[in-house]
């Protein structure tokens, strides 16, 4: 009998970064995740993911933390990992496309401040928008990982997915990510995916998914058997829902066969424990709601990921309009279609969301249309797939519809950097300090007051110990 040949299948955990995010809204601190570092960097995971996404916004609008802070932290307790993180192309990792010369330098100090992997991502797929980061990770030594926004429709088949992976490869890329964030993608797809790709290309092949459809541990299974070489998974406290499949089960799914990734179960049991209690607090303070947790087989239907439907009943709720969930939820693919078809992904899932919303509120579709849907119309997020509606386009631009733009939008923005820094320089305490303000004015603008305001406190007390008083 001939000897099976072992191709280990490799593990990128998630609970640091995309399971908190798609279950309790990226809440997690650093001092929650800190304490269990030390036991994760012995698992041998392929990597961890655990920044960029919306934890960086989270960490300074919510948490009052500073996300550099907390990448340097993990990069001095993970000593055997590598770290990755998840940027969104030329939008980096927020909602607006930025300059090169940001681009960067963020991601020339991602990579000074620990991170390994960066996964690199456009919510329209348009390759234009990814190039820069692309080379400047290269330039920096770092692992670039260009990622496909899974999605379905007409467009997208696999002659379309297989040329975006040698377009991928010859960009110069290191790796390939299958990002399906709405959990869209089937078994019997991934195995005709994963072989398409592997036919085209050279490059090693990642598989992202969440579980909101009810069917990513199978369609996993699928993929691996196919040639997929590493998927992301999130310890089981937080795990299925709207986030990944649990690390644990997918460990045990493949022991024994040819992928067995060789983790070993009890050390994932000393981390799932860790992570229980921080559940069950999430729960029952609220953090975590029930209904992510289940499966919301509509997903399938409107190719709504988790993280855009919280977001749209969040707007639905302040309108005190709960009502029109359903009538918005078939907006969705309307709106979608007029766009030129975009995969629905951070920022194109709220530009669509929230149209849907206003068309539905309004009583009159693209009666109000939103600075990102006009934005989109103009060519300023780049090209789609399919073109726009030219009804809609009429309505919603008018006469600026003379003003579209055809070119990557980031030729035409000067560079960034020397402008934003003068802006913000009586507050920068670190260079990384340009960056957080570059991708959120305002936010960070109120969390350099706050950390001012804090280390005055401290000044303080220390001046008064030192003065034999008794510290405030």
């Amino acid at each position: 009998m001939a000897e099976v040949v072992k191709k280990p299948l490799k593990i990128t955990e998630t609970i640091l970064r995309d399971a908190h995010q798609s279950l309790i809204a990226t809440r997690m601190t650093t001092e929650q995740m800190l304490p269990i570092i030390d036991k994760m960097d012995q698992v041998g995971f392929h990597a961890v993911e655990c920044w960029g996404g919306a934890t960086f916004d989270a960490s300074l609008r919510f948490l009052k933390e500073d996300p550099w802070d907390r990448l340097r932290k993990l990069r001095a307790g993970f000593k055997n990992t590598k770290l990755q993180m998840l940027f969104r192309g030329q939008n980096i990792l927020g909602y607006r496309p930025y300059a090169d010369d940001v681009v960067e330098y963020f991601v020339q100090k991602s990579i000074a401040n620990g991170i390994d992997i960066i996964r690199i991502f456009d919510c329209l797929n348009d390759m234009r928008n990814l190039q820069t980061a692309v080379t400047a990770c290269k330039k920096e030594k770092g692992h670039s990982q260009v990622a496909l926004s899974y999605t379905l429709g007409d467009a997208y088949t696999l002659e379309y997915w297989t040329e975006m992976a040698k377009k991928i490869e010859d960009m110069g890329a290191d790796s390939i990510c299958i990002k399906d964030m709405a959990g869209l993608l089937v078994p019997v797809k991934a195995t005709e995916l994963v072989q398409a790709l592997k036919d085209a290309t050279s490059l090693p092949i990642e598989l992202h998914t969440h579980y909101t459809s009810g069917v990513a541990s199978m369609t996993y299974l699928k993929a691996v058997e196919a040639g997929c070489d590493i998927i992301d998974t999130a310890m089981s406290p937080f795990a299925l829902g709207t986030s990944q499949p649990a690390t644990e089960v997918m460990v045990e799914a493949f022991k024994g066969t040819e992928f067995d990734t060789g983790l070993d179960q009890n050390k994932l049991a000393e981390i799932a424990e860790y992570f229980r209690p921080l559940r069950e607090e999430a729960l029952a303070s609220g953090l975590l709601n029930p209904k992510v947790l289940g499966v919301n087989i509509k997903t399938l239907l409107y190719q709504v990921p988790g993280g855009m439907l919280s977001n749209m009943v969040s707007q639905l709720k302040e309108q005190n309009a709960e009502d029109k969930y359903n009538e918005v939820l078939e907006e969705i693919p309307r709106v979608r279609k007029d766009l030129g078809e975009p995969p629905l992904v951070t920022p194109s899932s709220q530009i669509v969301g929230t149209q849907a919303v206003f068309n539905v509120l309004m009583g009159e579709r693209y009666k109000v249309a939103t600075k990102e849907t006009k934005d989109v119309l103009l060519g300023k997020y780049g090209q789609t797939v399919k073109p726009f509606n030219p009804e809609v386009v009429d309505k919603v631009l008018g006469e600026d519809k003379k003003n579209a733009i055809t070119c990557r939008y980031a030729d035409l923005l000067e560079p960034e950097l020397d402008k934003l820094e003068a802006e913000m320089k009586q507050y920068k305490q670190q260079d990384e300090d340009v960056l957080s303000y570059a991708l959120f004015p305002q936010v960070a603008m109120d969390f350099f007051k706050y950390r001012e305001a804090q280390q005055k406190k401290v000044d303080v007390t220390v001046a008064d110990t030192k003065n034999g008083a008794y510290p405030v």
